[in-house]
């Protein structure tokens, strides 16, 4: 975006002056309107000439004076060439407020997601975890694209920020093979760093009222109770392997998350109100507060690396590799098994909510607390794909209709 401005110095004499040098000014116009501003140079009256802007005469004295402005004028022209390459709007006034460092770094738009993640990450392990801030990073490096390749900027105002700005950007991101869900929680994202402008003054609203996106619900994989047991039966030549498949199964039979087994410590099991081993702890996506009576086979699991030494190195109850390894290995297991879905630490938690609880029988508010969900609507997914439970409830129901 160009825009032709002017930019004249011009000798300005106060009510009071009588005799000796006079301030000099300079005056920036952008479209018939001006800010003046003073450039700390005075003059002698028959020393400026007026048509050039600058003071006539060879002498050092008059040579450093011009230096001085031509210094000034270009630091006039850099501000308007950054406003150009940020795409903002140039005014008389946006020029002057970037020449005197005015314009706040938050009213820029990946300013204000920069700064955003520079106070979270202060934040990790106390309000905010790892995965919040890379989430935070990777919508920073998909607005970077985002705004170069569709405004040829490198940023943009936060005050420009319109819903057409989000539908562009949702375009953008589904373009890209964005899946729905993923994209509307990076437009949910951002609407988020736009609130926080409202509250600090650089964005009077937040079009993400407007923005029409919703995520679908969708269908969560778990695995049958046939395919629990070949797995707990598989015998392994890689004692590695039987590592990560004890920690899968013992995720099946807690519903913990990777990020809650790998940090689970002996510390967080304790005697329940029934006098039973519970897991108690606060989980670290949400840090809720969950509680879950153990089975017998997650306490057996628990006792078989007592005295593992990583585990007494580290002081937790499992050696747990990283994500990464873990579903790597996960996928050789699920080779070995003859099992066809995808084996992830989070089908194991999907799987402690359907096959292990809800198709046993047990509550859904009693598994939404064990989960350690925020809101019981968020347990409800899991409900929806139990049609074999639907199905045998039916089939009691015809059994005594049957009989009446």
């Amino acid at each position: 975006m160009k825009t032709n401005f002017s930019l004249l110095f011009f000798m300005k004499r106060q009510k009071n002056y009588s005799e000796g040098e006079a301030h000099i000014y300079m005056r920036i116009t952008v479209h018939g309107k001006r800010v003046e501003l003073a450039t700390g140079r005075s003059c002698e009256p028959d020393r400026w000439h007026s048509k050039s802007g600058r003071a006539t005469g060879t002498k050092e004295k008059y040579r450093l004076f011009n230096t001085s402005l031509d210094q000034l004028q270009n630091k006039v022209y850099d501000a308007h060439a950054k406003l150009v390459q940020s795409g903002m709007e140039i005014t008389a006034q946006s020029i002057r407020d970037v020449l005197v460092g005015k314009v706040a770094k938050s009213s820029m738009l990946l300013d204000a997601v920069s700064e955003h993640n520079e106070k979270m990450e202060v934040l990790i392990g106390k309000d905010y975890v790892r995965g919040t801030l890379n989430r935070y990073k990777v919508l920073y490096n998909h607005l970077q694209t985002f705004i170069n390749k569709h405004y040829g900027a490198d940023d943009v105002e936060v005050a420009k920020v319109d819903i057409s700005f989000f539908n562009n950007f949702d375009y953008y991101l589904r373009s890209r093979s964005c899946a729905n869900n993923y994209t509307v929680k990076m437009i949910k994202n951002l609407g988020k760093i736009i609130n926080i402008c409202c509250e600090n003054g650089t964005a009077e609203s937040n079009p993400i009222a407007f923005y029409k996106g919703r995520t679908k619900t969708v269908d969560r994989n778990f695995l049958s109770q046939d395919e629990i047991q070949i797995i707990l039966q598989k015998r392994f030549v890689s004692a590695r392997l039987d590592i990560i498949r004890d920690v899968f199964l013992f995720c099946c039979f807690t519903g913990l998350a990777y990020a809650d087994v790998k940090k689970l410590r002996i510390s967080d099991i304790q005697k329940g109100i029934d006098g039973e081993l519970w897991i108690i702890k606060n989980r670290q996506k949400t840090n809720v507060r969950a509680s879950i009576p153990l089975l017998p086979n997650a306490v057996e699991l628990i006792n078989k690396y007592e005295c593992h030494p990583i585990c007494g190195n580290l002081g937790t109850v499992f050696p747990v590799p990283s994500n990464q390894k873990m579903n790597e290995y996960l996928k050789d297991i699920a080779d070995l098994c003859g099992i066809k879905k995808k084996l992830t630490s989070h089908i194991a938690r999907h799987t402690f909510a359907t096959t292990v609880t809800l198709l046993n029988g047990v509550p859904i508010e009693s598994v939404s607390k064990m989960l350690g969900h925020t809101n019981i609507r968020t347990t409800q997914h899991y409900a929806k794909v139990l049609d074999m439970k639907l199905s045998e409830d039916m089939a009691v129901l015809k059994k005594k209709l049957a009989n009446t």
